[in-house]
């Protein structure tokens, strides 16, 4: 009888028991997300020696969670940041023209809305891998901050449905992601 009213108070490993809020969306779960190995189908073209994969493309709220590779040394980009970026440096090496700091592997960063800068990866460097959450969208620009394009998470998911459909995935591929 103690053992039952004992079992009756401890709570720690019973499940939640009451629907989840109304409207809200569903978990995304990815195993083997960081495994940068793997899955090579799955990374989005986006330029010469540089791609993209999606884990979270959020086009409810305006943000996109991605790994960056790069496999092609030098300027990447210029461009102005419309909300804040973090950055998870998991391979290689990388840093911006307008700061004094290197992102190596295990590192973050942390870019505040606004900000411009200029992306390189040193001749060195084979492949460099980032996680980036980017929130909002950003605009590449010239030296003097003129726009010349731009990227948000419509541009990433048009961009992921067109090479999932490309490669036989099928374009709704990328709704397992898009929330």
């Amino acid at each position: 009888m103690l053992d039952a009213v004992r079992d009756r108070r401890d709570n720690t490993k019973v499940a939640y028991r009451k629907p989840q809020p109304f409207g809200m969306m569903p978990d995304t779960f990815m195993p083997g997300a960081l495994d940068l190995d793997a899955d090579e189908h799955l990374w989005v073209p986006q330029a010469a020696g540089v791609w993209f994969k999606p884990l979270v493309l959020c086009v409810s709220q305006g943000y996109y969670v991605n790994l960056l590779r790069v496999r092609n040394s030098g300027v990447l980009s210029r461009h102005r940041h419309a909300g804040p970026v973090h950055a998870f440096t998991l391979r290689g090496r990388w840093s911006y023209l307008e700061h004094d700091w290197e992102a190596v592997p295990l590192s973050y960063a942390f870019e505040p809305p606004g900000e411009t800068h200029t992306l390189v990866v040193p001749d060195d460097v084979p492949e460099m891998i980032t996680l980036f959450h980017v929130t909002g969208g950003y605009v590449y620009v010239d030296p003097d901050g003129v726009a010349l394009g731009y990227e948000d998470v419509f541009t990433k998911l048009a961009a992921a449905r067109d090479h999932y459909e490309a490669i036989g995935l099928g374009a709704d591929f990328a709704e397992g992601i898009t929330r």
